[in-house]
């Protein structure tokens, strides 16, 4: 896929385990070699941006990796542009979502990529690799400019799918909420990836990295569910 090298991560933090300790040896495997990152921490909406920031070079101090927030830039698109890497966190695509349009960073970043500069993102930060945040799970807190994100990838991520209904749950399950998605937009993939999941896309093709399957949606065609090491390579093919 071009000279990308993606890592899309479904969630940073299993249920009871540290922050971002499950995805840490697959994150130091991608960003190998890289002495610096730039971070994204606009999906912060409880915590400062400074806090975000602490909070991920604490874990990446573990892989000797210094992390830079890009809120402390006079000029974000520049440092973008100047980037060893590229991480955006998760937190609400919104919010996240409507700093990166005011910034210019979302066209900033995909010129980035596409030259093979290294980008990872979690939860939010997989959702805005997409062409569009319209599979997100987040309540819109803020209004952006649009829907459009990156559009690294062609297809749409659902992250942290979860199959479940709860008993007394009355409103929409995700597939139901996903089918709706793929109704309106019958071209379009959307990948449900469950949470201790990621997807690793470089020069190699693109492949589902975890211990769960992932489920891919497109109108007019059975749901199916991938298990890790199932060539997925349609996903980025390109279509005429």
């Amino acid at each position: 896929m071009e000279n990308m090298k993606l890592l899309l991560i479904s969630n940073s933090t299993n249920a009871g385990e540290e922050y971002l300790k499950y995805p840490i040896a697959r994150i130091a495997e991608h960003l190998k070699g890289v002495k610096e990152i730039i971070f994204v921490p606009y999906a912060a909406v409880t915590f400062s941006y400074a806090e975000y920031e602490r909070k991920v070079q604490s874990r990446f101090d573990e892989i000797g990796i210094k992390v830079r927030s890009i809120h402390r830039e006079k000029n974000p698109a520049k440092a973008i542009r100047e980037a060893e890497a590229i991480c955006v966190g998760g937190g609400n695509t919104f919010a996240l979502t409507k700093k990166m349009q005011q910034q210019g960073l979302m066209s900033a970043i995909l010129r980035k990529v596409k030259s093979g500069t290294p980008y990872v993102g979690w939860s939010a930060g997989s959702n805005v690799c997409c062409p569009t945040i319209c599979t997100t799970n987040d309540m819109p807190i803020v209004e952006p400019e649009s829907f459009k994100a990156i559009g690294a990838v062609k297809f749409q991520i659902n992250p942290h799918y979860l199959d479940a209904n709860p008993e007394g749950h009355a409103g929409e399950t995700r597939e139901q909420r996903i089918e709706e998605y793929i109704e309106a937009n019958p071209r379009r993939y959307v990948v449900g990836l469950r949470e201790g999941c990621m997807l690793r896309i470089n020069d190699e093709g693109i492949q589902l990295i975890g211990s769960r399957s992932m489920r891919v949606f497109k109108k007019g065609r059975e749901t199916v569910e991938v298990q890790p090491g199932e060539n997925i390579d349609f996903l980025i093919r390109r279509t005429k």
